[in-house]
């Protein structure tokens, strides 16, 4: 956590082992050493695509809502769609690292948001054993979840009024965190198109969002 407090970049080759962190880059473009070596593990987390949108869609116009290029819902439906986004295809990019999983269970442990809200206790505790740290005891794990609740995240000062960068503040990492929360935006039209792209995409993988 020092590391990340004083600077905002990952400089990989000066940061301490184990190294922790995060990207949102597509499987494909990883380097060569992140996905050969067996000591680099990685922790995949996906959520269903209705409710990826909509926090996606809330996150930039959090970010822009001073500026007049707020992006209507409808919009946003359509581009999704067609697979524009900043980092790549949405459901291709979860298919990737759902194949890869599939090859490689001990390099890559693929998890559902909606499987972590469900039942923290075994999501925590599976992330625990892949990682080769089990839980102890069950005190351990309780005081890890009540770290890493959402309520405890959003309320830490830093959270509240710092910024990764200065368009960027903190805050807007925090929303509700809650399941199905598309259904208060989207029109029934919405729904069918991205179910209808969802099961086009995912047919005959084996993976279902």
């Amino acid at each position: 956590m020092d590391y990340y407090l004083k600077t905002p970049t990952h400089d990989l080759y000066t940061m301490p082992s184990p190294r922790l962190f995060h990207k949102h880059v597509p499987y494909r473009v990883l380097p060569d050493s992140i996905k050969n070596l067996d000591n680099c593990k990685i922790i995949y987390i996906t959520r269903n695509p209705k409710d990826t949108l909509i926090s996606m869609w809330h996150f930039y116009n959090y970010n822009c809502k001073r500026l007049e290029d707020l992006s209507p819902l409808e919009e946003v439906v359509e581009y999704f769609c067609k697979g524009l986004h900043p980092y790549g295809p949405f459901l291709e990019h979860v298919l990737e690292y759902w194949e890869e999983s599939k090859k490689k269970p001990q390099k890559i442990l693929f998890l559902k948001y909606e499987d972590l809200k469900i039942d923290p206790k075994k999501e925590v505790a599976k992330i625990a054993l892949f990682l080769g740290k089990p839980f102890g005891n069950e005190e351990d794990l309780e005081i890890v979840l009540n770290k890493c609740s959402l309520e405890r995240l959003k309320n830490l000062e830093v959270n509240k009024s710092g910024s990764i960068v200065s368009y960027i503040h903190n805050s807007a990492f925090f929303r509700k965190g809650v399941v199905g929360d598309w259904k208060n935006h989207m029109t029934p039209e919405m729904e069918e198109q991205l179910d209808k792209i969802t099961k086009l995409k995912l047919q005959g993988s084996g993976l279902e969002l």
